[in-house]
């Protein structure tokens, strides 16, 4: 037996050894008792220091003897026991607020059936919602004295153990900060109550103890879980082994277990700064446990509170949802391993979501190398790596906010590169049209692929517009150089009969982006991007040029039959066919003017020759009555 003091409180270390009668008889009665601690205690283990103020109970076992290490321990009433610190939280004993009742175990009818049945992200049937009051009055609940006077207080507002474990909950979460600092001491004592009451700041095992010393005040059964956990500093596919590195809470309520995790629930830690924000996080309150064991894996399985349980080595290759793939409304996603490797140089990723919702994509940190679709409940991603070896892929989701949240990572294995999928690096997310390219007022699109074939390098792509949208398109590539100035040369914009068409001219083969901006017209502001296209042509005989150049005055319903290309041969006697609304008179202005008459189908038409001149214009007469003509379209003579 040995006797230990740390600052008030006493810890008296003990050996119990147990002996069967048969064993017993066989020894005798002159065995000495006093003899066995010793040989015991050089053949077993001991105490194994773990990370995180949390310590695991190594088991001593011998060839011959059988015993259990005892520790008891005085410490005055308003202490925190040193076990927290010693001892596997799973081991150590629990009780109500008196301290004389251990809570059962859990058993069948706490456990969930796994995998997730979509049902609900809680554990138990409620509303956020139902909260609210209760809630506001718990964050602003002040420590004014002791911690049974601020449980007391927080109760005042609570009417069942649920609303009592709810204001405890609320305080911790917008009271109690992350201690970075102390989270990172391999060796470090066990935070009391009052030492975290009055500093406000703990690590995850703090967390935990307050919280169930807290609801033991409140009347309420709870327990302390340890374990392994995929948090601050996980990277994505490790193992686990050796010491847990966090702790939870599981509590008793409607006779049943429920988990929740207040150190996640009051904010996070930013991985460049290493700095904690209080950042509320409802979901790890009473969470269902098929989600709680994506990334909370207890010492005893039986914590999962799920049937069946999941082995560590699932839990090691599953699939890591951040908490804010759940609360931005994702049901599943596809491939559910964590590691993916490519085939043919592609990895495909598919999310369900139960309403719509916007996504994007990183690759290595950058918006690139990839196919991504919006669909009605979720999205489709194809990847595809530019180099070969280990690649991290993040997924980001806007849900019903307007900030995109991490809300899925991957590690890719590429042993592959199809160096004919080379993307270009304007191509954005989403490609091609979907409900949200309907929200922003563009339907019935002609080409619902986000990717375009054409053989001869030139499309045309239309649809519908609401009214009151303007829509520009830009055209962007990497072999070779369109300016900006030129981006929107390759494109000439129709409009007919209610749809826009999208007249489009490739100046080479290769791959392209097809960009689609639109702007409430009535509205100042810039044109936002909705999606794009992309255009693929193999054929390395394409060279078309630019369409001509239109002017502020090219009305929106004007149309553009001959010529289309922007650059008309020298020399040469050129046709004009246009369909211009409201004007008066039009005419084609080079070396001379030549007057476009209007036909009986509504057409404006004529010819003019190039002879002589390096630029040609087209310009209109709004009214009769003036004699101010306006620029519309400009064409270049080729000079060759």
């Amino acid at each position: 037996m040995e006797l230990k003091k740390e600052s008030n409180t006493v810890a008296i270390d003990m050996l119990l050894i147990v002996h069967s009668e048969k064993r017993r008889a066989a020894q005798g009665t002159h065995s000495d008792p006093q003899a066995e601690p010793e040989v015991r205690l050089q053949r077993g283990g001991g105490l194994q220091g773990v990370g995180n103020g949390i310590r695991k109970w190594q088991k001593l076992e011998g060839n011959d003897l059988r015993g259990t290490q005892l520790t008891v321990e005085v410490h005055p009433q308003d202490a925190m026991p040193q076990f927290l610190k010693k001892f596997s939280l799973a081991k150590r004993l629990q009780g109500d607020k008196n301290g004389n009742t251990r809570p059962r175990q859990p058993g069948n009818k706490d456990a969930h059936a796994y995998p997730w049945d979509r049902s609900s992200l809680k554990s138990m049937p409620l509303d956020p919602q139902q909260f609210e009051k209760l809630d506001t009055y718990a964050s602003q609940v002040t420590v004014k004295s002791g911690l049974d006077e601020l449980v007391s207080d927080l109760l005042q507002e609570a009417h069942s153990d649920l609303e009592r474990v709810r204001a405890i909950w609320i305080w911790i979460c917008h009271h109690i900060e992350y201690d970075i600092e102390a989270a990172q001491e391999k060796d470090r004592q066990a935070f009391k109550p009052t030492d975290i009451l009055r500093t406000q700041k703990t690590n995850c095992d703090g967390y935990a103890g307050l919280f169930e010393r807290m609801c033991r005040i409140a009347g309420v059964q709870c327990m302390t879980v340890p374990g392994y956990s995929k948090g601050f500093g996980y990277q994505m596919g490790q193992s686990f082994s050796g010491e847990f590195d966090h702790a939870w809470n599981a509590v008793y309520l409607e006779g049943r277990w429920h988990l929740l995790d207040s150190t996640w629930g009051s904010g996070l830690v930013d991985k460049a700064t290493s700095k904690f924000t209080f950042l509320y996080n409802e979901f790890y309150f009473l969470t269902h446990p098929a989600l709680f064991i994506e990334d909370h894996f207890p010492d005893n399985k039986n914590w999962q509170l799920l049937k069946p349980p999941q082995s560590l080595r699932q839990f090691e290759n599953s699939t890591y949802h951040k908490s804010e793939f759940y609360n931005k409304g994702m049901l599943s996603a596809h491939p559910d391993v964590s590691t993916i490797r490519t085939v043919n140089g592609k990895a495909t990723i598919t999310i369900e979501s139960c309403a719509p919702t916007q996504f994007m994509f990183m690759l290595n940190g950058k918006q690139e190398h990839g196919l991504l679709s919006l669909q009605k409940n979720g999205m489709k991603l194809e990847v595809y790596p530019p180099t070969m070896g280990t690649h991290k892929l993040q997924i980001f989701a806007k849900g019903n906010s307007d900030i995109y949240s991490s809300v899925l990572e991957y590690t890719l294995k590429c042993n592959y590169v199809d160096l004919g999928v080379r993307l270009p690096a304007e191509l954005h997310q989403p490609v091609g049209p979907s409900w949200f390219s309907e929200q922003m007022g563009i339907m019935e699109p002609s080409h619902r692929d986000p990717v375009i074939h054409t053989r001869d390098g030139r499309c045309s792509i239309s649809f519908s517009v609401e009214e009151g949208i303007s829509v520009l398109a830009s055209l962007h590539g990497d072999d070779g150089p369109i300016t900006e100035e030129t981006q929107r040369r390759y494109i000439f914009q129709l409009h007919r009969e209610k749809r826009t068409e999208l007249k489009v001219q490739l100046p080479r083969a290769g791959k392209f982006a097809l960009k689609i901006f639109v702007k409430k017209r009535q509205e100042p502001g810039n044109y936002i991007f909705v999606f794009n296209y992309l255009l693929c042509c193999t054929n390395t005989k394409v060279n078309w040029p630019v369409f001509p150049e239109s002017f502020g005055n090219w009305g929106q319903d004007n149309e553009l039959l001959e010529p289309l290309s922007g650059v008309l041969p020298a020399n040469r006697n050129v046709p004009f066919k246009l369909k211009l609304h409201g004007i008066a008179k039009a005419l084609v202005k080079g070396q001379d003017t030549w007057p476009l008459t209007l036909n009986h189908e509504g057409y404006w038409e004529g010819s003019c020759s190039t002879a002589g001149c390096q630029e040609v214009y087209v310009m209109v007469l709004e009214n009769a009555n003036h004699n101010f003509y306006s620029y519309i379209l400009k064409y270049r003579v080729n000079t060759q």
